[in-house]
């Protein structure tokens, strides 16, 4: 209890350990709109996010659950499934009218590789402009899925797979 006339209250959601205000301030200060990736456990989440003063409003909305309609066979949660993700959300933000943002990975970990950043480079490679450095972005053979077909056998038809849902992706952009 707040006993003392120096002792402060934390906002809701930064008790909850939902959201870090500082970096929350900074995004939006920016005056882009903001590309919200977010990783569950079987989904990747995509979100073009627009800042007003009465609240933020979704713009552009893409969930890895969508990847099933173009022809994808495997796993919604991986580092291709986040890829591909990433490319259909830029092509339907393209087709919406807008041109880029800037990312937004809330509080998860920044690590090199990652499957938040496998959907900000599928964005980038559709032509969304997104500043992302380089280094950070895992490399093609991960976005293609060739080191789950290298570890098992089952899903050798993955490598074709994803790039066969790439092509019917872009295809939506036309």
């Amino acid at each position: 209890m707040a006993i003392n006339g120096r002792y402060f209250v934390q906002f809701r959601r930064r008790r909850e350990g939902r959201t870090d205000y500082y970096q929350r301030q900074r995004l939006i200060v920016s005056g882009r709109n903001r590309m919200v990736v977010r990783k569950t456990n079987r989904h990747i989440i995509i979100q073009l996010i627009a800042a007003q003063m009465d609240g933020d409003y979704t713009l552009v909305h893409v969930n890895s659950r969508e990847l099933v309609n173009f022809g994808y066979k495997g796993y919604l949660g991986n580092t291709p499934a986040a890829y591909l993700t990433g490319m259909l959300f830029a092509v339907r933000a393209q087709k919406a009218g807008y041109e880029g943002g800037i990312a937004d990975i809330g509080l998860q970990v920044a690590s090199t590789g990652a499957r938040v950043f496998a959907a900000i480079k599928g964005a980038v490679d559709a032509g969304f402009d997104v500043p992302v450095g380089e280094a950070i972005l895992p490399d093609d053979d991960r976005c293609n899925g060739a080191h789950i077909a290298e570890y098992d056998e089952r899903f050798a038809g993955l490598v074709e797979n994803v790039e066969a849902t790439k092509d019917a992706i872009m295809k939506e952009l036309e």
